[in-house]
């Protein structure tokens, strides 16, 4: 058995969206579970459909359909008129059937998982943000069970394909943190050990849902459509939300009121003196125009469009300055941007430590965001940084223990 029962870094405050969508589930659970014990008349209409739909679906025998019409009961009933069914898909459906479960071991699997990851997921997108996703991954999760259910008249219920997104912008955004699984191999070994989340929830995807899909083709009473759905949509939402705020890394970046004029960048052919960026930059104009204080002017020209193929003849330490210069004068956002944009734009050689450094003091500082510093600061360590850049990293993370409600015991050396 293995079953994850926590993570590491955690966000300080509480998740409350979290905590409010396990109530919402626990609570429709509960209100619904007495139900369970009650049986519907033989003259009840809903069950005479309900019976009918398994019976197209499976292939039941006359006797099996009338072992099956002794077993089922209201809260079945309930299951089939509020569960998505591909055959008849609706908006109401689709939000009904993420608070409804099938069983107690069904409720719990959910809510655990969605208590280990959701955390992180909602400290990074906001309150709002983060149910808008929640629920929106969870349209795509029905989409994708339909895909693989086509025209199926048996319904699906329960918040894993929602969950499931969460899982892919957990998987992109948070690829260092760690997973406490308890692993329990009667009788050769039972212990709690942490490993790392993109492990974690790979197996998940590929052992718990790819290969049983495959080797099942769909069928096994598991929505694995809406597992691989939900968190594909989460994966692609938390790359297209990174890419796009590496190019409108928010408002316009500009220089403090009466900064003047000094360093202005002329217009083509305007003065020999002056540092032009509005066409075609080079290296040198680049560090020319940081070196005369116009880093608001290299900021326009660097996030602009037509920089975006010649960005990457800049050298990164260059771009690290221009960084630290946007930090400095109130930008953080815009200098969060230039220091992952280095990462992107260089992905092997010098620079990639103080990049990371630079992008973790600006997720600890203003933005706010400790759980994603963390994954600078771990990657800093991995890049084989500079004595002095080993020493900031260490004293970063020492600062951010403090800052998030539990850290993962290993770090790289």
């Amino acid at each position: 058995m293995f079953l994850p029962i926590g993570d590491s870094p955690n966000p300080p405050g509480r998740p409350w969206v979290t905590y409010a969508l396990i109530a919402a589930n626990v609570a429709v659970y509960l209100w619904l579970l007495p139900f369970a014990f009650q049986a519907p008349g033989f003259d009840n209409p809903a069950l005479l459909e309900y019976l009918r739909a398994i019976a197209s679906e499976r292939g039941l025998s006359i006797g099996q359909l009338q072992q099956l019409a002794r077993q089922v009961s209201v809260y079945d009933l309930v299951i089939y008129r509020y569960g998505f069914r591909p055959a008849q898909p609706s908006l109401s459906a689709v939000l009904t059937s993420m608070f409804l479960h099938g069983g107690i071991a069904h409720l719990l699997g959910n809510m655990l998982f969605l208590w280990i990851y959701g955390d992180n997921v909602e400290h990074r997108l906001g309150r709002l943000g983060y149910l808008a996703v929640y629920l929106g991954t969870g349209l795509i999760a029905c989409l994708g069970d339909g895909v693989l259910r086509l025209g199926s008249g048996v319904p699906s219920v329960g918040a894993s394909g929602a969950i499931s997104g969460v899982l892919g912008l957990y998987f992109v955004w948070f690829p260092r943190n760690r997973v406490r699984v308890w692993i329990f191999l009667f009788p050769f070994f039972a212990d709690i050990v942490e490993l790392p989340a993109r492990l974690v929830l790979g197996l998940f995807i590929v052992v718990n849902n790819l290969l049983p899909m495959i080797l099942t083709a769909g069928d096994g009473g598991v929505s694995y459509g809406a597992h691989i759905g939900g968190f594909a949509a989460g994966a692609a939402l938390a790359y297209a939300g990174g890419r796009l705020a590496l190019v409108r890394p928010g408002r316009r970046v500009r220089r403090p009121a009466g900064a003047g004029d000094a360093g202005r960048f002329a217009a083509p052919g305007e003065g020999s003196g002056a540092v032009d960026l509005v066409g075609a930059v080079d290296a040198e104009s680049f560090r020319a125009a940081l070196d005369a204080g116009r880093w608001d002017s290299a900021a326009e020209w660097f996030f602009a469009p037509r920089g975006s193929v010649a960005r990457r003849a800049i050298d990164p330490r260059d771009v690290i300055h221009l960084g630290d210069e946007l930090l400095r004068n109130g930008h953080p956002r815009a200098a969060l941007a230039a220091f992952q944009r280095a990462l992107v734009d260089h992905p092997r050689g010098p620079g990639r430590a103080a990049a990371h450094l630079g992008a973790a003091r600006v997720m600890m500082g203003p933005l706010r965001n400790p759980t994603g510093a963390y994954q600078h600061l771990y990657a800093a360590l991995e890049e084989e940084p500079g004595p002095a850049e080993r020493a900031e990293a260490r004293a970063l993370l020492q600062a951010l223990a403090g800052m998030v409600r539990s850290m993962p015991r290993g770090l790289p050396r």
